[in-house]
């Protein structure tokens, strides 16, 4: 693919320019032709030093320009960084837990990596929790002390003072640029510290950003070409950050009053000499930009001004016109800049001739904020499955995010219980794609307000089945209980009345903590496994399977429904729940007063459970170590060998899982990378052949391939497009109907924004190159 940049060619020629269709462009022109008539009337008064205030006025815009390109420029670096740490700490891979988990910790270590990688400005990254001993970089885990004592030891920057930053910063801050010794080499390095989550009143840990201050120095040399002076970079309070002189540096008094001045051009006396000093302040971060120019410079260039003032005078009126239409359009380039940015966005419809151009960027930002807000169901969605899977997170924005939902209620207040819904496999092929989104927002959040009654809804399964979590606000346990079949029978009725096919509800056990909801989970999958010996209809209770088959025996034995949740916790591979079962029953057995006949019959009873679900799993290496399992002789040993036992079930139901879903994803982008050029292929489309929801595909899709079903569509038939430009000679409406695209304008003008070329260009551009490359 070209590089963008060559649409630089292209936009010398934009019909904006050309026919100045951009009010925003005629008033900059205007602007500054008004700008270069005033001193042609002045330079017939005063020739001489009106030529030297001109020119100087002139030098003096240009580094404003170029100061505050390099404000921009810069600004965009630190907004990476920001960027960069919001991500790491929303990034399920960085949490505290993982970090610190022995098998987990590496994979985190390469996740920091691959976010360095994302800025070209990092010397080094590091991520701290508060009160941690141990330090985390993109080359591993490492003691505090070791890196900031040997790998990096700064020369102002105490190991007091560090560890008080580190674990009391509440605000981004940007330490000065020092000198660091790093291993056998000192560097100046300015350090970044960024605490996560950025924004956050009480954050629980920082972002340390290393850069080299040639890195930001030599932004602004490249920008500031043939330059002579100072340029500095202060913080919001005034401290210099950075400082880079090609001259005489100036004295530190003199650099003391730089930060206090206002924003544009002054002329001081500094070091005893006349300087041009510009000063541009970031709104963004609140840094002040300054350069410092001394003024014999501008009178260097007019040496010969008396001999041209007549030559001047006559051509100043045509070279100002032109020179105020050059200056307006490079003032005009960063907007215009920004404009084209915001007409790549998918999906433009707006016309750039009915509104101004900053009306149309903030509509393109405030579009973008929108798709932001789209993502916050997956956020809502993940959150409700930890509370089905692992119960209550012991994590405080997790938290947060449940107590914003409503649905955790005051203790003593709430219980809660679970319920999953799933469809005849017959009668769920029937269902259009419209009815699954219509089902989908239908039970993703509704309340039974006569009952007091919240539902909270989400898919968690490839093959459409819902989860439903019910929150019940009721003065007591048997108010509760007695609402139960109210809230079924309303559930059932709210879902008559808008879907043609009935669900199959399994019920689970109602529970007074939210913590507790993994447990009813595991019961309400238990009761949908065994829906076919309920007696009400569609719907089946936990407590009505449990209740079947009990044995008729006075004496003890284990209760079928703790069978039932220990068979269902491991086919849903969730060891906790399992292993607590299995230690609550082997506790009750230490109690009970039984015979040693009877004893060993119930931990053999127990035993076989999970022998069972092992054999339904395949797992038939199990049974050559069968001997091992039954020579027990105490409970205890029991227990720690029946504990390895659910630890391998449950991490070959997870491995069976992740092979499902993978072979699922490749099979299906397989499939899209066969069938890109059909101009019917669709999401809705894929998700029926495949059997899956829409939405379970789209999320999936996205985790595979790192792009959404579109773009992925987009890419590969612009792949395609690039390849047989160059490599066949067939007419641009012929490939372009090829690839399944029907539009042809609309594609035309797509490409030109992502190659910079239109499809007629860029075949002769690289055609061109190919044919000088086999010659």
């Amino acid at each position: 693919m070209p590089n963008t940049s060559g649409s630089s060619k292209s936009t010398g020629t934009s019909p904006i320019w050309s026919h100045f269709k951009s009010k925003l462009l005629l008033k900059y022109t205007i602007s500054y032709v008004l700008i270069f008539l005033i001193p042609l009337i002045v330079v017939t008064l005063l020739v001489y030093e009106s030529a030297v205030k001109n020119l100087r006025i002139e030098i003096e815009q240009s580094n404003v320009n170029q100061l505050n390109q390099v404000k921009t420029t810069i600004d965009e670096r630190m907004a990476e960084l920001l960027d960069i740490a919001s991500k790491i700490s929303y990034d399920q891979k960085l949490t505290p837990y993982m970090v610190h988990h022995s098998l987990y910790s590496a994979d985190a270590v390469r996740t920091l990596s691959q976010y360095k990688a994302n800025s070209s400005i990092l010397e080094d990254l590091f991520l701290y929790y508060h009160n941690d001993s141990v330090i985390y970089a993109p080359a591993g885990m490492t003691n505090i002390n070791v890196v900031f004592e040997r790998m990096y030891k700064y020369e102002r920057w105490t190991k007091e003072q560090m560890l008080k930053d580190l674990n009391e910063l509440k605000r981004p801050v940007m330490r000065p640029a020092e000198i660091v010794n790093v291993y056998s080499h000192s560097d100046p390095m300015l350090t970044y510290l960024v605490p996560i989550k950025p924004n956050d009143q009480y954050p629980y840990g920082i972002v340390v950003y290393l850069m080299k201050e040639s890195k930001l120095t030599g932004v602004m040399d490249s920008i500031l070409s043939d330059f002579a002076g100072g340029s500095f970079i202060f913080d919001q309070n005034g401290e210099t950050l950075t400082v880079n002189n090609h001259g005489t540096s100036l004295p530190a008094e003199d650099v003391a009053v730089l930060p206090s001045l206002e924003p544009g051009i002054h002329s001081l006396t500094l070091n005893h000499d006349k300087y041009s000093v510009v000063v541009v302040k970031s709104e963004y971060n609140g840094w002040t930009y300054v350069t410092t120019m001394p003024s014999y410079q501008f009178f260097s260039r007019v040496a010969h001004i008396k001999e041209l003032v007549f030559m001047i005078f006559c051509v100043t009126a045509i070279t100002g016109i032109l020179a105020a239409m050059l200056l307006a359009k490079r003032q005009y380039h960063p907007i215009k800049d920004l404009l084209e940015f915001a007409q790549l966005k998918p999906g433009s419809s707006h016309e750039l001739q009915h509104r101004n151009e900053w009306e149309w960027i903030k509509q393109t930002i405030h579009d973008y904020s929108a798709r932001i807000d789209m993502q916050q169901p997956y956020v809502r969605n993940q959150c409700l499955l930890l509370l089905l899977k692992y119960g209550q997170p012991n994590d405080a924005d997790v938290e947060r995010m449940i107590q914003g939902t409503g649905l955790m209620l005051p203790p003593g207040r709430g219980f809660y219980f679970s319920v999953i819904l799933a469809w005849d496999d017959g009668v769920e092929g029937e269902r259009n794609w419209q009815e699954q989104q219509h089902l989908q927002e239908m039970l993703s959040e509704f309340e039974l307000s006569e009952l007091d009654t919240h539902v909270y809804g989400l898919e968690f399964s490839p093959n459409e089945q819902f989860a439903l979590i019910i929150s019940v606000a009721a003065s007591s346990d048997e108010e509760a209980q007695e609402r139960i079949l109210p809230i079924i029978e309303a559930i059932k009725v709210l879902i008559v009345d808008h879907l043609r096919n009935i669900p199959y509800m399994g019920v689970g056990t109602l529970y007074d903590d939210l913590s507790n909801l993994n447990q009813s989970f595991i019961e309400a999958s238990a009761a949908l496994e065994y829906r076919m010996v309920g007696s009400n209809g569609r719907v089946t209770y936990f407590e009505q399977i449990a209740e079947l088959n009990v044995p008729s025996a006075e004496s003890y034995w284990i209760p079928r429904k703790t069978i039932l949740k220990i068979e269902q916790g491991l086919k849903q591979g969730n060891a906790l729940v399992t292993q607590q079962m299995i230690t609550s029953v082997i506790e009750e057995l230490k109690i009970e007063s039984l015979s040693v006949s009877l004893l060993r019959c119930i931990c053999f009873d127990l035993l076989n459970s999970l022998l069972r679900t092992a054999s339904e799993l395949g797992m038939n290496e199990v049974f050559t170590d069968l001997s091992s399992l039954t020579s027990f002789e105490s409970l205890e040993e029991l227990d720690s060998r029946l504990g390895a036992l659910t630890t391998r079930i449950c991490q070959q139901v997870e491995r069976n899982a992740e092979n499902e879903q993978h072979s699922l994803l490749d099979d299906i982008v397989a499939y899209v990378d066969q069938q890109y050029a059909d101009y019917t292929l669709s999401l809705e489309h894929v998700a029926l052949r495949f059997s899956i929801s829409t939405s379970y595909l789209s999320r999936c899709f996205k985790e595979k391939t790192g792009l959404n079903f579109s773009q992925y569509i987009w890419q590969c038939r612009m792949n395609e497009v690039t390849r047989l430009l160059v490599k066949s000679s067939a007419p641009l409406k012929e490939i372009i109907e090829k690839v399944g695209y029907l539009d042809a304008p609309n594609f035309i003008r797509k490409f030109k924004k992502e190659t910079g070329y239109t499809p007629g260009q860029y075949r002769k551009l690289y055609t061109g190159e190919q044919v000088d490359g086999d010659d």
